[in-house]
């Protein structure tokens, strides 16, 4: 099953903050478009990106406000998971019918694709909420960590 995503800056953003980009090598295609990597841009494009494997993509201009809604628009049109931890987000790409993982999730995916092993990928989902600029509370770790047990 081939499986493609779509990331807005807030997993490249997180992930990177734990030196964890290569998780997102767990998708078979990866875009970032435009909108978002000038957003991370802004804030200084971690060195890791260039290890991993993406593709930068325009999205319809008419319905760009932002990063999180060029993301949007790109996962729409190409039928692929967004990526995004912003609950706004998150909830618009919900009710546009648009399967949604944060970074979280892609560390979950990770471990389910046998890039980590159990411990690691708690770990990983731990340093999340404790050395990375996402909120993220004890309880959404606790049920990621649950869903390595179901992989």
């Amino acid at each position: 099953m081939t499986l493609g995503a779509v990331s807005d800056a807030g997993p490249l953003i997180h992930l990177a903050e734990i030196d964890s980009l290569e998780l997102l090598s767990a998708f078979d295609t990866l875009l970032i478009p435009e909108a978002v990597y000038d957003e991370i841009q802004r804030g200084g494009v971690p060195d890791e990106i260039s290890d991993i494997s993406y593709e930068l993509v325009e999205a319809d201009e008419d319905r760009i406000e932002s990063g999180e809604r060029a993301a949007i628009a790109v996962a729409k049109e190409s039928g692929t998971v967004l990526l995004t931890d912003d609950l706004a987000a998150r909830e618009a790409a919900s009710e546009g019918d648009i399967d949604v993982h944060g970074s979280i999730g892609v560390i979950a995916l990770g471990h389910g694709r046998g890039l980590l092993d159990k411990d690691e990928a708690a770990s990983r989902m731990q340093a999340l909420q404790r050395e990375t600029s996402l909120f993220v509370t004890e309880a959404v770790v606790e049920r990621g960590i649950r869903m390595l047990d179901e992989k």
